[in-house]
């Protein structure tokens, strides 16, 4: 499809209570690299494949969570574009000045009902991905940890999913791909969106606080990979909540675990791809247990109500 406004999951920044203690299980376990520490000691990381500078970002503080979500968009006039929308629709915006994140260019804030900070931005640093621009390798060699490919897409919790999806809809141009169903049969549970050809960019869930995380995801490639984390994640301890499993919703096969301050996080590999014309697919709620962990068939009330 043509992509001509939100491309894709830019960055996210991520809350831990011991910063040494994360950048060691982000480096040695999840096998992210560094790619530069700023004045206020946030540390910055990107995955194997990514060629911006940075996607995923640390920020010591005392409480576990998500700071805000960003996605790039296609150039300038996009940026401006959408901030127009945003403000069509009532959406208050700021503009964070270029630099306020290393190697990032100017981004447009705003928050979402239910709660959390979203931004855009057209420009970050291309560093590449180690493998070069004319006639690269297939791979690179001598990776650390589970080495995901990308940061994925994110899960939010927050009250109103509804005018939240409809912002995303309507100002940023994503579209339905799946639901959930609460027992009326009307209202939704979940749902999950794309800027893309991917089954997802961003999901949501209806929760009684705003401003939660359930998870940021990073993608692998096959679903030896996702039993290759498996293993790493077993060799380091690292607390496992679900998986290797699959999901119903997206079909995507999936690890959930959490990082050492608590932060959910998950491996992902797999799920459709989607296109403009195909019908969004909805889950029942008698059957929602299969959509979540289609092997099971049961949700799991830990991992519905555990977020940072």
């Amino acid at each position: 499809m043509a992509m001509t406004g939100v491309l894709r999951p830019g960055h996210a920044q991520i809350r831990v209570l011991d910063l040494d203690e994360a950048v060691q299980f982000y480096t040695d376990v999840m096998g992210l690299k560094e790619t530069g520490r700023d004045k206020s000691g946030r540390v910055y990381f990107k995955c194997n494949e990514e060629q911006d500078h940075n996607s995923f970002i640390l920020r010591k503080a005392d409480r576990a969570g998500m700071d805000f979500f960003g996605y790039k968009v296609l150039d300038a006039a996009a940026l401006n574009e959408l901030e127009g929308k945003l403000n069509d629709m009532g959406v208050g915006t700021e503009r964070v000045p270029a630099g306020d994140l290393l190697e990032t260019g100017e981004r447009v804030r705003f928050q979402v009902p239910t709660g959390h900070t979203i931004e855009l931005y057209a420009e970050k640093t291309n560093v590449g991905n180690g493998l070069g621009y004319v006639n690269p390798e297939a791979w690179l060699e001598n990776q650390k940890g589970i080495n995901p490919v990308r940061m994925d897409h994110a899960l939010i919790y927050g009250t109103d999913i509804d005018g939240t999806r409809d912002i995303f809809e309507k100002a940023l141009g994503f579209s339905l791909v799946e639901r959930a169903l609460l027992e009326d049969g009307e209202t939704d549970l979940g749902t999950w969106l794309t800027c893309s050809h991917k089954a997802h960019d961003i999901a949501m869930v209806r929760h009684d606080e705003n401003d939660k995380l359930h998870h940021v995801s990073f993608m692998l490639e096959t679903w030896e990979q996702v039993l290759r984390a498996a293993d790493i994640m077993s060799m380091h301890r690292v607390s496992i909540d679900m998986g290797p499993t699959r999901h119903g919703i997206t079909r995507g096969t999936t690890i959930y675990f959490f990082d050492p301050s608590g932060n959910r996080m998950e491996t992902f590999c797999g799920g459709y791809q989607w296109y403009p014309d195909m019908q969004p697919n909805t889950w029942t709620w008698d059957e929602v247990g299969a959509g979540v962990f289609y092997h099971d068939r049961k949700l799991n009330p830990a991992f519905l109500s555990v977020v940072t």
